[in-house]
């Protein structure tokens, strides 16, 4: 197993990759069949139990929630591909969610220029 962690496109904000020797189609079982993927990632880490996307065997993406206030959140995808030696190659891609476009702006947060009606 390898532990990777590089840009894979420039809006995210963590990469780690992994080889593993089982073969793609159990890997993919592990992260998107609830009771497998309640052993190392649980409902309770999630905005929503459900997959907000999935590319049946080889993209699944879930939407994490921190326990404790902000609450901020981010989305998690996992990218499955066979590797070079009959094994499967994971990337779990981690990027924050747009805390703009989430949470209510201030009058004065100057994101916008608004003009006086004359």
């Amino acid at each position: 197993m390898s532990d990777t962690v590089k840009p894979d496109r420039p809006d995210a904000a963590l990469v780690l990759e992994y080889d593993f020797d089982a073969p793609p189609a159990k890997v993919w079982r592990a992260v998107t069949i609830p009771a497998l993927r309640e052993r190392w990632l649980p409902d309770c880490d999630l905005a929503g139990a459900e997959p907000e996307s999935t590319i049946a065997g080889e993209e699944v993406r879930y939407r994490l929630r921190d326990s404790k206030p902000p609450f901020r959140e981010s989305h998690v995808i996992f990218r499955i591909e066979p590797n070079e030696d009959g094994g499967t190659r994971f990337r779990i891609i981690q990027q924050a969610c747009d805390e703009r476009t989430r949470l209510p702006q201030p009058a004065n947060s100057n994101c916008c220029l608004m003009r006086a009606a004359a």
